[in-house]
């Protein structure tokens, strides 16, 4: 097999695959020993978890789907993958009737002295995913107003006024000061997105989760590390199964996660899983993560159930993230900018 899988990747011909690529596992798409890489691969009667998953959504290449008939006979999908449509119908946009609180208003809890750019980055996601309002709290108020004029910057929590979904954490740090801010955020009882620093503390101080209203949405949003770190002190590892274990994690705690990698997988206690698997790897750059939980930050505050929500940020920042580079490494402050250009492709593909 070593041998065979070898030559086929090495052949100058392209490859076709029928099904799946040989030696990928069907529902993982985890690659444990030699593997093909195929150019092209063609499945029948509906998409296979390897098509979407781990290297499997690499090693499938262009998947045609064909249709046998089989739609009768089959279970309803085991995960669910947002298209370009789909984004364009769920992002809030403005109405005759609306105004900039109408929209929704989103609090931002990020940044510190050592990390101003993660409460810029996060902040203008937020502000460039909605036409509605964004507070600004924390030690970055003056670099957040000196690049976002429109945000309402306080210096604290306390003080940013009231807001229809919080995000905290990029950038805030690890100390008591930041401890005390995910604390205030998790009793105000709104949807909160919680990243970075603020999955850290709640890993290192699960007595933090005391403070959230019981029936208040939370989003985790891990990559592997911050995943490990929250989820094996509760007997859970990630393994080759990421949908099973970012399902059993959000069981466990009653939230959403959002699994970060080429493929994003995003889980709720009820057992959904919607999947997005990148098209390039252009947002394996720093401050990406600081903007994508903006925009997340942003679709909770559209009121927008809170598992959509993540998978349609999702989308929109990788489209972004190939927007922003047009096959050149681009930073995140090139990804931000290109927010609106991938909301506006998916509202264009919602007329279609």
């Amino acid at each position: 097999m070593r041998t065979w899988a070898e030559a086929m990747n090495a052949a100058a011909a392209p490859v076709l695959s029928v099904d799946l690529p040989s030696g990928v596992d069907p529902d993982t798409g985890a690659t444990n020993g030699p593997a093909v890489r195929a150019d092209v691969t063609v499945t029948f009667g509906a998409r296979k978890p390897v098509h979407v998953l781990a290297d499997g959504a690499v090693r499938s290449g262009e998947v045609h789907l064909v249709d046998i008939g089989l739609g009768p006979w089959l279970d309803d999908p085991a995960m669910t993958v947002l298209e370009a449509a789909d984004v364009g119908r769920e992002w809030r946009v403005p109405g005759p009737d609306d105004d900039k609180y109408s929209q929704g208003v989103t609090g931002v809890a990020a940044g510190s002295a050592t990390y101003p750019g993660a409460a810029v980055l996060s902040t203008g996601a937020a502000v460039l995913a909605t036409s509605g309002m964004v507070r600004y709290a924390g030690w970055a108020a003056d670099d957040v107003r000196a690049r976002w004029p429109e945000v309402v910057a306080t210096g604290s929590v306390e003080d940013a006024g009231r807001v229809q979904a919080w995000l905290v954490g990029p950038g805030l740090g690890t100390g008591q000061a930041a401890r005390d801010v995910l604390a205030e955020v998790l009793t105000d009882g709104v949807p909160t997105c919680v990243d970075a620093d603020g999955i850290t503390l709640l890993a290192t101080d699960p007595a933090l989760w005391d403070n959230r209203e019981p029936d208040a949405p939370v989003v985790l949003t891990p990559h592997d590390r911050e995943f490990a770190r929250i989820a094996e002190p509760l007997g859970i590892k990630l393994g080759d199964d990421r949908p099973a274990a970012a399902t059993a994690l959000a069981r466990r705690l009653n939230c959403v996660v959002l699994l970060k990698g080429h493929t994003t997988v995003i889980a709720d206690p009820a057992g959904r899983v919607l999947v997005n698997a990148a098209s390039s790897a252009w947002l394996a750059t720093a401050g990406s993560g600081d903007v994508l939980s903006g925009l997340i930050g942003a679709t909770l505050a559209s009121e927008t159930d809170p598992w959509l929500a993540a998978g349609c940020a999702a989308w929109v920042h990788e489209r972004a993230g190939v927007l922003a580079a047009a096959g050149a490494p681009a930073p995140a402050s090139a990804i931000l900018k290109a927010i609106p250009d991938a909301v506006r492709l998916a509202r264009v593909a919602r007329e279609h």
